[in-house]
Parts: C-alpha cells; structure tokens; sequence
C-alpha cells in the first residue's frame, strides 16, 4: 500500500494542474516527485532550498497575491524551526496556506530528533484560525488535502504520517466518526492510531470517535457520545501527550467529567530504534493502551460484555 506521503505529490500535481490559483513551496525535501509538474509550472512550484524561514515566508508572500500556497516539508522543519514566520506571516499578515508535514512525530527514528516533531500541533495550539487535519490512512489524506487547497484563504495543517490504519474511513475534514458504541466510557482514536485503539478496547463496553480533524474539535459529536457512554473521556493521539485535553474539558465544561490524555512523551528516546519500538516506549501500541485505559476507567469495568 502507499503511503500518505506517497499520495501528496500526484494529488498536489492534479490540483495544479485544475487551478491556476494553486502553487507549490518546497525547501529541497519532496522536489523530486514535483519534476514533471515544475516543468509544466515553473512559476508556482518553486524550490527555495534548505532555507525554511524562507519557504514560509516566500508562501506568505504568495498568498498575499492571491494565490493558494501548499507548503511542504519535515514537521520539524515546518512547524517548529520557522514557527515565527508562521505566527507573524500567515497569522499576523492574515494570509492563509495548506501547511503540510511528513515525518510526524517519530516517522523516521534514524534522523534523530531533529526530525522528530511531536509538538508541532500543540505549538500550532498558541496561535489562532488554524484548522488541522490529522488523517490516518492515504485514502483520507487525499480527501483532506483536496479540502484544505479548496478551504478559501483558512490556514490550514495536514499532518502526513508513514503509520496508517488498514483501511480508509469517509471523512469530511470537520466532523468526529462514531465507530463504535459503548456504554462505560468515550475514547477518541486520532489518525492512524485508530486501529491500536479498536484493538485495545475490542472488549470494553466503550464508545470509540474516530478523528481525522482535530482543529476545531467536532465538540457536537462528542457530547452526544457521552449523553450515551457517560464522561469518562480518553483521548489518544500520535503527538505530544495531552495536545487536546483542554478541547475536551472545554466541550464538556458545562457537566462534570474526566479526561485521560494519551500521546507521546516528553522524555526524549535517545536510542532511535524503530517506528514500532517507539509506539511501545510510550504505551501508544495496544498493549500500551489497553493497560491504560483499564486503570482510567477502572480494572475490569465494562469487559467482556461483547461475544
């Protein structure tokens, strides 16, 4: 199967062949797959080397032209490095852009942390009007990314990760997916952590949301699981730890309720390892969860009630 990744170039490729409002900025990452479309648009597919204070700003720039920039690199290096241009040239200037990352947040363990960016969605967290899309299989990065480039002038970040769920699921890039109903709890599966999930609560009475957008929360969907499945919250996504807890506690402030965050450590694993390796190191495997998830909502509530 391809990867999100995979799916990025052809897609981008398609949409700038459709609209002339469209236009690609790399920083050396990703230039190869735009060879064929460079050549057929040399003024909006521009490479501005590793440079990635620039290619943020050069985007900026664009926009205010009117034109729709998609912005491309490592997530460390989009997000994090040039995090000033992006507070002061998208939001400050009030310009907008389809932000989108590869790498996530331990995609590649053997590039070492430089290129690992597990706190690129709560750093985009202290700024205001992005919206984030967190897909968790290529099927639904294509859908996402044709509804980011298509999104007006909205600020825009598509989280692109090599981890993928088996099978794609209908997304709309606004709204929480019920994937299955319980009655002892609401665990909310963010992008490709979904099947780790399904597999760790195959036999709890729970309630699992499945979301692929998680800026703006659906806060809708979500309390009309726990009208059902009562408010006790998990929350389990594949960057840092707690990134949308306080989105939770916010949807549900008007009632009392309980709220595990479930995601990547701060500790840095300094022994790189595998993607798998690190999915375990910080319990987000489905053993991981399981044991988590059990002390949360109470050992052996709600199991075994499904045959």
């Amino acid at each position: 199967m391809d990867t999100m990744r995979d799916r990025f170039a052809p897609v981008v490729s398609r949409l700038l062949d459709e609209d002339p409002r469209v236009a690609v900025v790399l920083a050396e990452i990703g230039k190869d797959a735009f060879h064929d479309t460079m050549a057929r648009h040399p003024d909006r597919v521009i490479n501005v080397g590793i440079r990635e204070q620039l290619l943020v700003g050069a985007a900026a720039g664009l926009a205010l032209t009117g034109l729709r920039p998609v912005v491309h690199t490592f997530a460390s290096f989009l997000v994090e490095r040039p995090f000033e241009q992006v507070k002061l040239d998208f939001g400050h200037q009030d310009t907008g852009a389809v932000l989108v990352s590869a790498a996530a947040s331990y995609d590649w363990p053997a590039g070492g942390f430089t290129h690992m960016a597990p706190g690129d969605v709560a750093l985009l967290d202290t700024l205001d009007g992005w919206t984030v899309h967190v897909p968790g299989h290529p099927d639904e990065a294509e859908t996402l990314l044709r509804r980011a480039v298509a999104a007006g002038d909205d600020r825009v970040y598509v989280r692109l990760s090599v981890q993928s769920n088996r099978q794609g699921r209908p997304v709309d890039g606004a709204h929480l997916v019920p994937v299955r109903e319980g009655r002892s709890g609401v665990v909310i599966a963010v992008g490709p952590l979904l099947d780790a999930v399904l597999e760790a609560t195959r036999d709890l009475d729970v309630s699992v949301l499945y979301a692929t957008t998680v800026r703006p929360l659906d806060v809708t969907a979500l309390r009309r699981a726990t009208d059902a499945a009562g408010t006790d919250v998990v929350l389990v996504e594949p960057y840092l730890a707690g990134t949308s807890t306080a989105a939770v506690n916010d949807a549900l402030s008007d009632r009392p309720h309980r709220v595990l965050g479930l995601g990547v450590g701060r500790r840095e694993l300094r022994r790189y390892g595998t993607v798998e390796e690190h999915a375990a190191a910080h319990g987000l495997d489905a053993r991981g969860l399981r044991e988590r998830i059990d002390r949360f909502l109470g050992a052996g509530r709600g199991a075994a009630v499904r045959g």
